[in-house]
């Protein structure tokens, strides 16, 4: 996107056009005007408008231009805080009412799926999340426990069962989500637009938000060319936010993360690596992670930023990996490689923001942007909808802080992960 090969990579090269947009030329009115053309903002655009409310969305740059356009593409359920934490974290009723909105969220983004027929090479076969060494192994079994108790269809896999699902024995076990999965992202949130614009939503994009002004009971939200007047704002902005809401972008530090992917596999090593087509993220502290696309390629990544010397640092190291986990690959070349940053807030846990009156957004999706995103943006709908009060929100209210140390911590995070796969995997 915006010609840069290493923003979107193979998920720009294989996914459907995008619906037809251009800027905010003229001035408008909407009931509810969406900044951000990501998984949350089109999402509770596309249920609003489904309820019949006036919709106007603004993007700064290109449908699924963020996050959500970069990821690794697999459908979580849950965040990465373990489950029997969240209450801790948030209370009680809030704790376990995060947990149930977003142990069903894989259910929802497949339902979506369906529903408007979204061709994003959905798969339904799960996650697996990979035990490495002793430590690993016990994280995966507290956390197989802490979710088996709450009914979800989690299922811990031997060391056998593992190599037999994944093609490589390097792991001691691994935790299988039954209810997750994999899909192309930009291909999904590209989908959703289309959904959202047959719905009736006027979808903006080169339309980035530079002021807001409260006019009686509405707001007008600006653009260097025109404006928007509407009853709500909805900040679906999250970790890509400028402007007004740059606040919801420095409450969190980022995480840099990158993905390479090979050419398609032939025949015999699809048959032996990951033939479900699972997606696969490991326990360790710097993790990787690898899935298939439709077409067979392995698509494999890791914490980094492909800059400053880490593009070659990072695929010499995606190289020496994947000759230990599947030797069977031989030599390997990358066709695409793209990355992005997540953002991380303090606690790795959303945030539910009211900015003023009538201005709500819902933020810091710690790499679980899919699923959390979609029903987030859901929920949002529902509540400028009457449907749900702020009270009854699967997140409390809190006021955007910036992490201590910011800067030092993303310069750490991107310059550690570099030197860290610079010696990796070397012996």
């Amino acid at each position: 996107m915006l010609n840069d090969p290493r923003s979107h990579g193979l998920w720009e090269k294989t996914a459907p056009q995008p619906p037809v947009t251009g800027p905010l030329e003229t001035d408008a009115s909407a009931d509810v005007v969406v900044v951000g053309g990501g998984f949350t903002g089109i999402s509770a655009a596309l249920h609003l408008a489904e309820a019949g409310r006036r919709v106007i969305l603004l993007e700064g740059a290109e449908i699924g231009f963020g996050g959500a356009g970069r990821n690794v593409g697999l459908i979580n359920a849950g965040m990465w805080v373990m489950p029997d934490d969240l209450p801790g974290e948030l209370g009680e009723v809030h704790g376990e009412r995060l947990l149930d909105l977003l142990g069903n969220g894989p259910r929802v983004v497949m339902d979506l799926i369906d529903q408007h027929a979204i061709a994003c090479e959905l798969e339904r076969n799960g996650t697996l999340h990979c035990a490495v060494g002793e430590n690993g192994l016990m994280e995966i079994e507290n956390r197989a426990a802490q979710w088996q108790k709450r009914g979800a269809p989690v299922e811990l896999l031997s060391a056998a069962q593992t190599a037999a699902r994944i093609g490589t024995t390097a792991y001691a076990g691994a935790l299988l989500d039954k209810r997750a999965g994999t899909l192309q992202p930009l291909a999904y949130v590209r989908g959703l637009a289309h959904a959202a614009q047959r719905a009736g939503v006027t979808l903006h994009t080169s339309s980035r938000v530079v002021s807001t002004e409260r006019v009686g009971s509405r707001w007008k939200v600006a653009t260097d060319k025109a404006s928007v007047t509407a009853d709500w704002i909805i900040v679906a902005t999250d970790a890509y936010s400028t402007g007004p809401w740059e606040r919801v972008r420095t409450e969190q530090v980022y995480l840099p993360y990158f993905n390479l992917a090979t050419r398609p596999l032939a025949p015999d090593l699809l048959a032996t690596i990951l033939p479900n087509r699972e997606g696969v993220w490991d326990t360790k502290e710097i993790l990787s992670s690898f899935r298939m696309d439709k077409a067979g390629r392995l698509v494999f990544g890791s914490v980094g930023a492909l800059r400053n010397g880490g593009a070659a640092v990072h695929k010499a190291w995606a190289r020496r990996s994947l000759a230990r986990l599947f030797p069977q690959l031989g030599k390997v070349d990358f066709e695409c490689e793209w990355y992005g940053q997540i953002g991380m807030t303090t606690n790795a846990l959303p945030r539910f923001h009211r900015f003023a009156p009538n201005v709500v957004g819902f933020s810091g999706y710690n790499g679980r942007g899919i699923a959390p995103g979609t029903v987030f943006g859901r929920v949002l709908a529902r509540h400028i909808l009457g449907e749900i009060g702020e009270a009854e929100l699967p997140l409390p209210l809190s006021d955007p802080s910036d992490p201590p140390m910011r800067r030092l911590k993303e310069a750490y995070y991107e310059a550690g992960a570099q030197v860290a796969h610079f010696v990796g995997e070397r012996f």
